[in-house]
């Protein structure tokens, strides 16, 4: 709403009250001459006595006339008598003086009319939908808070937990989203896998187990799925150690048991390793170049026959998660099946 100055107000008045000012002006001068012309009247009357009878009555005859207004279909009107036109003063009211009309309260109205321009123009960029992640990205970020609730889907022993890490937590919904359309009804009729992870229920099933599910594992719960995703991701970056059929510990390495690999995520070979422990890097992966790589290692091992571009799809949406107008992202997102839902 805008609040108008009173010279804005004055300058958009309508005509109407224009008139109706001058009306009010000339019954003002009418009062006026009556009252003068009386008093004329009654001081010649006093000095030379009343006048002849004939000269009266052109006086009364001029004083008719000078009073009559045409009226309707250009018949004369009845002369408003002074004191009819005091009582329309004291009914209608004196209005007061307006200020005379200059080029200010133009610039005024140009200036508002352009400033509100400037603010609808400013609201329309500023509203304006820019290119923004699949609606079900919200979804399953909201869902992967919950899964990653879990304290154990993090790597054992070695503690990794890329996979829930607040900085890194985007490859679940990276990762769905391009596997499975972030739909946990999603089901593959070839390889029998089910929900947001690219594992057979079977296996989703073992890795369920080491996560003390309280309930059988679900792979269509999304909860469900999204924690046995973590603690996937997690082993596949740590390593893990399982127990064997003979009861003895058998240790899995994880990408970061090779010091080639190190050297890629962390800019060292280094590693540290300890008995009955997957090897790690001695540094830790931190910077954006390591990170895009792991992910796309991690993707390689965790989408069985994925191929080079397909892993490097995965790492550009991971980089670029709080930008989805990329290009490369947006490119990315068109190829996807509906768009990614």
């Amino acid at each position: 709403m805008i609040t108008t100055s009173d010279e804005f107000e004055n300058f958009i008045e309508n005509d109407d009250e224009w008139f109706s000012d001058i009306e009010l002006k000339v019954l003002d001068l009418e009062q006026e001459l009556t009252e003068w012309r009386e008093s004329r009247t009654r001081e010649f009357t006093e000095v030379y006595g009343p006048p002849p009878r004939r000269d009266r009555e052109m006086l009364r005859a001029r004083g008719s006339a000078g009073h009559t207004r045409p009226g309707p279909a250009g018949k004369p009107r009845k002369p408003r008598k002074p004191s009819d036109r005091a009582q329309v003063l004291i009914e209608r009211g004196r209005r007061p003086a307006r200020r005379a009309r200059s080029g200010r309260g133009r610039k005024i109205v140009i200036g508002a009319v352009a400033g509100l321009v400037v603010l609808i123009i400013g609201a329309m960029i500023v509203l304006r939908k820019g290119p923004s992640w699949p609606p079900s990205v919200a979804t399953v970020t909201s869902q992967i808070t919950t899964a990653c609730q879990n304290p154990n889907v993090v790597s054992e022993p070695s503690q990794v937990d890329f996979a829930c890490d607040t900085d890194t937590s985007q490859i679940l919904w990276i990762f769905a989203l391009l596997t499975s359309g972030n739909d946990p009804g999603f089901a593959d009729a070839k390889t029998g896998r089910k929900g947001l992870e690219p594992i057979t229920p079977a296996q989703g099933g073992q890795i369920a187990w080491s996560l003390n599910l309280h309930h059988p594992y679900n792979p269509l719960n999304p909860v469900d799925s999204l924690a046995v995703a973590a603690r996937a991701i997690n082993n596949i970056i740590g390593g893990a150690t399982l127990t064997g059929a003979n009861g003895k510990p058998t240790v899995q390495p994880g990408l970061e048991s090779k010091p080639e690999n190190c050297a890629r995520y962390t800019g060292s070979p280094a590693i540290v390793s300890r008995a009955g422990f997957p090897g790690r890097c001695a540094s830790p992966v931190i910077t954006r170049e390591g990170r895009a790589a792991l992910v796309a290692d991690v993707y390689r091992q965790w989408m069985p026959g994925a191929s080079p571009v397909a892993a490097q799809n995965a790492s550009v949406l991971f980089q670029n998660s709080g930008n989805p107008g990329d290009p490369q992202v947006q490119a990315i997102l068109k190829a996807l099946p509906d768009h990614g839902g």
